[in-house]
Order: C-alpha cells, then sequence, then structure tokens
C-alpha cells in the first residue's frame, strides 16, 4: 500500500524525473559499499579463521561470520556515507541540488569534508548489525538447506541447483535483514529529513508502532536485493571458476576428539 502511494504521489509531484532522483550518489555509494563488503568479508573470514584455527573456525563459525561481516561493513559504510549523504541532500532538500555534480561541491563548499561522514555513525548503527545478519543467516541457511532440504550434496548438485540453493538462502536471509534494520532504518530517515533532531527524540516521536510501519514493502524489497546480491555474487564465483568453499564440514580431528569417527 504504501510503496503504490509513494510511487504514486513522486509521479504526480515530480513527474518521472521524481523517481530517478539520487540516483547516481545511489548506483555509486551501493556500489563501491558492496564491492567493499563482499571483498573485505571473504578477507576477514580467512583472517579471522587463521586466527581461530580449523577446529574453532567450525566451532564457532556463526560467530566468524560475525566478526568478519561487521569488521567488512565497518570499511564499506565508510566508502558509502558520502555518496548517501548527497543522495540524502538530493532527495530531501528541494531545490538544493539536482544531481550527484552539483551536489557534491556544494556540500564541501558549505560545511567542508565532515559534510560527507556526519552520518556515519547512524550507517554503522543501521547496516553492521543488518549486515552481520545477512551474512550469518545466509552462511547457516545454506548449510542447513544442503543438510536438510537438498536431496544430494552440494559436490553432485549442478552449478544451476547450487545457484538456487544460493538465491533461496539469500532471501532468507534476506527477510531476517529487513525486520533486524527496520527500525534503525524508520529512525535514519526521519533524521535526514529534520536535521536538528537526535536518534532518540525521533525513537520518542515514532513510538513502537512507528518504527515498524512500512515493513512488508520493506522486506519484499530488501529479500529479493539480498536474494540477488548473493546471486549475483556466487554466479560471478561460477563464471570466473573463482573458489567457492563448500558449506563448513567438521575437521577430522574434531571428529576423532568427540568420538565420531570409527
Amino acid at each position: 500500500l504504501h510503496i503504490g502511494k509513494g510511487f504514486s504521489l513522486t509521479l504526480k509531484e515530480d513527474g518521472a524525473r521524481g523517481l530517478a532522483k539520487g540516483w547516481a550518489p545511489t548506483f555509486i555509494g551501493y556500489s563501491m559499499q558492496g564491492l567493499c563488503k563482499f571483498g573485505f568479508y571473504e578477507m576477514f573470514k580467512i583472517f579471522y579463521s587463521d586466527m581461530l584455527g580449523e577446529e574453532n573456525t567450525y566451532l564457532w563459525r556463526t560467530s566468524l561470520y560475525l566478526a568478519a561481516s561487521a569488521s567488512a561493513e565497518f570499511f564499506a559504510d565508510i566508502a558509502l556515507a558520502p555518496m548517501e549523504a548527497c543522495k540524502v541532500r538530493i532527495q530531501t532538500c528541494p531545490g538544493y541540488a539536482n544531481n550527484l555534480r552539483q551536489c557534491a561541491p556544494k556540500m564541501f563548499a558549505e560545511e567542508g569534508v565532515w559534510a560527507f561522514y556526519k552520518g556515519v555513525v547512524p550507517l554503522w548503527m543501521r547496516q553492521i548489525p543488518y549486515t552481520m545478519m545477512k551474512f550469518a543467516c545466509f552462511e547457516r541457511t545454506v548449510e542447513l538447506l544442503y543438510k536438510h532440504v537438498v536431496p544430494k550434496p552440494r559436490a553432485e548438485c549442478t552449478k544451476g541447483e547450487q545457484l538456487i540453493v544460493t538465491f533461496t538462502a539469500g532471501y532468507i536471509a534476506g527477510v531476517f535483514c529487513a525486520i533486524v534494520s527496520h527500525p534503525a532504518d524508520s529512525v535514519v530517515s526521519v533524521l535526514n529529513k529534520e536535521s536538528g533532531s537526535t536518534a532518540a527524540q525521533v525513537l520518542k516521536k515514532l513510538g513502537p508502532k512507528g518504527v515498524w510501519k512500512g515493513l512488508v514493502a520493506r522486506i519484499i524489497m530488501i529479500g529479493t536485493l539480498t536474494a540477488l546480491q548473493w546471486f549475483i555474487y556466487d554466479s560471478v564465483k561460477v563464471y570466473f571458476r573463482l573458489p567457492r568453499p563448500p558449506p563448513p564440514e567438521m575437521p577430522e580431528s574434531l571428529k576423532k576428539k568427540l568420538g565420531l569417527t570409527e
């Protein structure tokens, strides 16, 4: 309901251009953030795994996913913040600037570098829990799907079948992400519109009900987006024959310790 209303209102007031307002900073910002997020995630996963050793990596794998994704998102948001600041300024301050080329120099001239990083802390508050949920939930869902849903081991699945599992796990992870990050997202949206208020004031004003408004629309949007992100990411890996580690298996040494081997 709210999505349709938002679309028709935007179309009525600003025409088709209104819908595309702020597309450049959004596109550039999220491309940079996505690259950093997925790239750094793989890097931190290896880094923390080496620190923990093989057995602990398996035992603490959920914590490993959470730590690696939080570390990756911390840096990804630093890449995203300037573009996000421009996007919000273009979309919420009528007449300030029409596009990124006008907006960035104007913001810099008026407020200096800080203008672009003012929103980095709320961004961390919103994106880090979201990304931790997105990666950890995805990894564990893939593991569970192969264990309980897919009738054969991953090694025997075709690339296409593996990508379907990726897409499904991505969608499930997206649903959880939407729920976890929705309250913070509602607060950030209001904060960007009202320059003077603090997060606590906005929370009080929105109340418990206002914070959850528009959740269904967000679940559909984030679910699809997250599924597509994972699908594209995995497809690229398949296409370029990059390593795609299978779901984690318990190391032999641990099986012996736990008396699970013959």
